[in-house]
């Protein structure tokens, strides 16, 4: 028979460790995030319907998107055992310059529409962390003001070549005096893309308030009430438009836009440049001969064409073609530390994250983004000492295979 006592005091001090009271809401609520999963499930709960969806939602039946994390769910990581992985170096050198972190802030539109503390919060994390982030053509904050939120971060410029090749100009022009040392332009848009979520929940830029928003806003007041109480959202970068987000992209693009138009681009920039939507090796070549600095395989994160090419499977054909000529990066389907490492393992110089960040954002503002970099950071670190890899720059193709 098994003879019970009551604990002694030393021993229960012990064990009861209730954790710290956490007095700010905002700070108590990303406590509970240990992974982009986690940062998803608040986002949606703190965001209406029509904001969430346009950031976590693709084209047409979303299988670009769906095959792309696939793929990442694909990777059989080839660990070594016995080197010493006590300190792990997770800096880069992207485009001529070190930076701490191998990825970087992928060009985002609407950001304030997911949270009104929008781009100039991505810019201030991008500067504490010592990594690249890019503004959108279609981004909710000026070139100027991002420079003044943030003039310490490395900034990147995203393009698209506009019908009027003036107003193209006027951007490379203020982004290039603002300090931005890179361009990304954009390829993959010659129409809009379908998404179909966009147009089932009616959604425009601003945001309209119908019957419907108005139901589905009574769930999300603090999100309405800092939209109507901050600086009215618009398009920093293009004349004040109302209509729906397809219509203002059909507008935008420029389904003529050819290598014609490339290389005027190279022209008139004087910093790098990045081509960003390839998806064909045949293509990466081609940019890379009419002075791309780097190429980006990406299909849009699965919002333009659907049953696009995914990235990672194209790297090894892409890295084969154009040898040392061009640095070559990826995006799309990237939610962890782990699938970062994989396409660097794999070959890609650098990677860009999208939803992740923005997720963060939606969850809790700045401090949503930084605890989106901490959880990534904390996930490359892991998995690279399982590994048995000290230094980014050690990572190899015999690490990661797809299965």
């Amino acid at each position: 028979m098994t003879q019970r006592r009551l604990p002694r005091p030393s021993e229960l001090k012990e064990i009861l460790r209730p954790k710290p009271i956490v007095l700010n809401p905002t700070d108590r609520r990303l406590a509970g995030a240990h992974t982009i999963a986690d940062l998803r499930m608040l986002a949606r709960k703190r965001t209406p319907r029509a904001a969430f969806d346009y950031t976590d939602g693709a084209a047409e039946l979303e299988d670009s998107l769906r095959r792309a994390r696939q793929a990442y769910r694909r990777v059989e990581f080839r660990p070594n055992v016995l080197r010493g992985v006590s300190d792990v170096d997770t800096s880069r050198e992207i485009l001529g310059k070190r930076s701490a972190l191998p990825f970087a802030f992928a060009p985002t539109g609407f950001t304030r529409m997911m949270q009104t503390e929008g781009e100039r919060a991505v810019a201030r994390v991008a500067q504490r962390n010592d990594m690249p982030m890019a503004l959108s053509t279609m981004g909710t904050t000026s070139i100027e003001d991002l420079a003044a939120a943030a003039p310490d971060a490395r900034k990147w410029f995203q393009l698209y070549v506009w019908r009027d090749h003036g107003a193209g100009e006027d951007l490379m022009n203020r982004a290039w005096e603002s300090g931005y040392d890179t361009l990304l332009l954009t390829v993959d848009t010659p129409v809009a893309g379908q998404r179909l979520r966009d147009v089932r929940n009616g959604l425009t830029i601003p945001p309209a308030i119908t019957l419907k928003t108005f139901v589905d806003g009574a769930t999300h007041p603090a999100w309405w009430f800092n939209m109507l109480t901050t600086e009215p959202l618009n398009f920093a970068s293009l004349n004040r438009f109302g209509g729906t987000v397809a219509e203002l992209l059909d507008k935008l693009f420029d389904p003529t836009l050819n290598f014609d138009d490339l290389d005027w681009v190279r022209q008139t920039w004087p910093g790098k440049l990045v081509i960003k939507g390839v998806q064909n090796v045949d293509d990466a070549r081609d940019v890379v001969k009419h002075g791309a600095d780097a190429v980006l395989l990406s299909n849009h994160g699965g919002r333009q064409l659907d049953r696009a090419p995914t990235p990672i499977e194209l790297l090894p054909a892409t890295l084969d073609e154009i040898q040392d000529s061009a640095e070559v990066w990826v995006d799309t389907g990237i939610l962890s530390g782990g699938d970062i490492v994989a396409a660097l393992a794999r070959g890609a110089n650098a990677v860009l994250i999208g939803r992740a960040f923005l997720y963060g954002l939606m969850a809790g503002g700045e401090r949503g983004v930084q605890r989106c970099v901490d959880i990534l950071r904390t996930e490359m670190i892991r998995t690279m000492q399982l590994l048995g890899v000290r230094r980014v720059d050690d990572l190899r193709p015999t690490h990661a295979t797809l299965r």
